[in-house]
């Protein structure tokens, strides 16, 4: 279905077809509110603070909403922008925009005015729907040029923000003003459901186009990962909703599925832990810098967390320590590998192979297809380094206005990830690396988060990065940037001996900085090109 799309432009893709003569069905993600509505009418779906949605109070309201929206233009295949802290109204925001056979553009709210203007022009969004507490980067960037939007509406607010040339609607009273009915939209597997803009953390950032039938995809893979997830099931999602982790690791299955999503604006650990005692929490998914976070929490021993089934970590590489200590408190722990093209679930490494088979993300998830290849697209045999492909309905069909950009990312119906790994005989992926952040020093491959890893062992250790430096002799040398456990006072030389008696001398750094924190975006994922940008001088070294 996916690879239908490949030799496409992208705004061909979103035309509306003719009107069929038969009446409209609607396969799209917001059918689910329409079944949930009748099936599981009185169960609890979203809960913030005191608002509690039921789901047959989702669906009414998304309906209002999306009746609201198309009153106001918004038609199949046109853009939805929305810039929001994680909220209930993001959610019904989403299922009304889906529920016309519209795209939502969900934006990172960590971003600038300018930045935010880019991902404004780039979608060319009819409305655009912002939280008033993000209303003054929401306002910058509609000052700058290029930026057209017909509409706004802000949420939370009773008094709207002055724009200039713009009136401002408030998020209440137009989904009040839209009927309650159900409507009657064709809605295909096939057509585009969000816009989901990567990190840009090499360039600018490129919209991967996820449908509906990639976000059930997902559901499916999610829902597959052992032990599984069910409608009893009750998660608390403080990562980003803006973001494919935050969204469609659990948010989104278990709405699919009837079951409850406890959103939090934002992540604070004590918060977290009062949050997953008050309601009982089974399911959770965090980044590792959020589980290192929790971990390092004083007290996280005195609350009642025996409702919790198992945790989840992705995004990054989690640090072993942090996976050890859950697993002592007797969570299973499951660590998965996902992207923003692979709407989340891509491969799973479950709780039993955890410890035998540690470092690796595990075994492709089940709908997805994974391989290894060289330069040419070739099969790399067991054990030998390649970049990950994948092939699958949860993996994007391209990048929004940017043919160029699809064609190189996927070719003959394969995702070209950018990721370096190895498989191992029983089908386990290790990811050595992105292929751009790979150390090449004195002729040998050098995969940072191998170095990272073993140095995260180090009792004073709490964060570390790995990159290159320019050096005259081996082509690149390493440096390893370092955040010590509070209190404790790292001696460079002494590190890097630590290190030396676990890895081969190539492998590690000649050279250590200590910092207070590492730059991460809103995905937690450490910013390397900044790194390398601020520590191109001279740090504490020893001699390779």
């Amino acid at each position: 279905m996916w690879a239908g799309y490949l030799g496409l432009d992208c705004q061909q893709n979103l035309r509306p077809p003719q009107r069929r003569m038969e009446p409209a069905v609607d396969n799209g993600i917001g059918k689910w509110n329409y079944k949930h509505a009748v099936i599981n009418a009185h169960r609890t779906a979203l809960i913030r603070d005191d608002q509690q949605r039921t789901y047959a109070e989702l669906n009414e309201r998304t309906n209002r909403l999306a009746h609201a929206l198309a009153e106001r233009g918004i038609d199949r295949g046109d853009r939805v922008a929305l810039l929001s802290t994680n909220s209930i109204e993001f959610l019904e925001t989403l299922f009304a925009i889906a529920k016309l056979g519209a795209i939502c553009v969900p934006i990172n709210f960590r971003l600038m005015g300018p930045e935010v203007a880019f991902v404004l022009t780039d979608s060319t969004p009819k409305i655009f729907i912002f939280s008033s507490n993000l209303a003054p980067i929401a306002i910058a960037a509609l000052g700058e040029p290029d930026v057209a939007v017909e509409r706004l509406i802000v949420t939370e607010s009773a008094d709207a923000p002055e724009v200039a040339g713009h009136q401002i609607e408030i998020y209440e009273s137009v989904v009040a003003s839209g009927d309650p009915g159900n409507l009657e939209r064709d809605v295909d597997k096939s057509d585009v459901a969000m816009i989901l803009y990567t990190s840009g953390t090499t360039g600018r950032p490129k919209g991967a186009m996820i449908t509906h039938g990639i976000v059930e995809a997902n559901n499916v893979n999610i829902m597959a990962m052992a032990p599984g997830i069910s409608k009893h099931d009750i998660t608390a999602t403080p990562a980003p909703l803006f973001h494919v982790g935050g969204l469609a690791v659990h948010t989104l299955p278990l709405l699919y599925i009837g079951g409850a999503v406890v959103v939090l604006p934002s992540f604070e650990p004590k918060s977290l832990l009062e949050t997953m005692q008050k309601h009982r929490t089974t399911v959770l998914f965090l980044v590792p810098a959020m589980w290192a976070a929790l971990k390092n929490t004083p007290g996280i021993a005195d609350y009642d967390l025996s409702a919790m089934r198992f945790g989840m970590t992705g995004g990054a590489p989690c640090p072993i320590p942090v996976i050890e200590f859950f697993n002592q408190m007797g969570w299973p722990f499951f660590e998965g590998f996902g992207m923003t093209e692979t709407c989340a679930g891509a491969s799973v490494l479950n709780a039993e192979d955890i410890v035998t088979h540690a470092g690796s993300v595990g075994q492709p998830a089940l709908l997805t297809d994974a391989r290894i290849v060289d330069e040419s697209g070739n099969d790399m045999p067991v054990g030998t380094v390649g970049e990950l492909v994948l092939r699958g309905p949860n993996i994007t069909t391209g990048y929004w206005n940017r043919p160029e950009a699809t064609a190189e990312a996927i070719r003959d119906g394969w995702f070209y990830t950018g990721d370096l790994g190895r498989f191992d005989e029983d089908n386990f992926l290790t990811l050595v690396d992105r292929k751009k952040d790979m150390i090449i020093t004195g002729g040998e491959n050098v995969y940072p988060i191998e170095v990272e890893q073993a140095m995260h062992r180090h009792d004073d250790v709490i964060d570390v990065a790995v990159i290159g430096i320019p050096d005259e002799r081996w082509g690149e040398t390493i440096r390893a940037i370092v955040v010590a456990r509070p209190g404790a006072t790292i001696d460079p030389v002494a590190l890097i001996a630590w290190t030396r008696e676990r890895l081969a001398h190539f492998k590690c750094p000649t050279s250590i900085e200590i910092v207070d924190e590492l730059p991460r975006n809103a995905t937690g994922k450490i910013l390397k090109r900044t790194l390398r940008e601020q520590f191109t001088g001279s740090g504490a070294s020893v001699n390779r």
